[in-house]
């Protein structure tokens, strides 16, 4: 299989759908929480140079989404919805979520964050596995 043979409209739809429940979780669902347990004011964040940060955060979605698509694709064969979906948040909580852990444990950052950011990448990757079977 090709490198590049995957639905280039999935993987940018999927990295979007990923950025979506980014604003969503870390606006109106868990921002005040987040910017506690990272010890950031409102004043900090906007002082931020955003278009580096959502300009990369894209591109990491688009990468995540790219593999996950070539995930899918290099089974050879037609997967279910819920197959792609579970798939999807298999590979966050068995890779994302142990990986963000352990980096939480050895710079100690509290368990409200480690929750917070986990359950990000989980609702992330199960979106990015719904646009990819919906789409696939």
């Amino acid at each position: 299989m090709d490198l590049f043979d995957v639905n280039w409209i999935a993987v940018v739809l999927a990295a979007l759908g990923g950025f979506v429940v980014g604003g969503l979780w870390y606006g109106p669902i868990m921002g005040k929480q987040w910017m506690g347990a990272v010890g950031l004011s409102e004043e900090q964040i906007k002082e931020g140079n955003m278009g580096a940060i959502y300009g990369g955060a894209f591109v990491f979605s688009l990468l995540a989404s790219w593999t996950l698509a070539h995930t899918f694709a290099s089974y050879g064969t037609e997967l279910s919805f819920s197959v792609k979906v579970l798939t999807a948040f298999g590979i966050a909580l068995g890779f994302i979520v142990p990986a963000i852990g352990t980096n939480y444990l050895f710079s100690q950052k509290s368990k409200a964050l480690f929750f917070i950011d986990a359950g990000y990448w989980l609702l992330f990757y199960i979106a990015m596995g719904a646009v990819h079977a919906w789409l696939g």
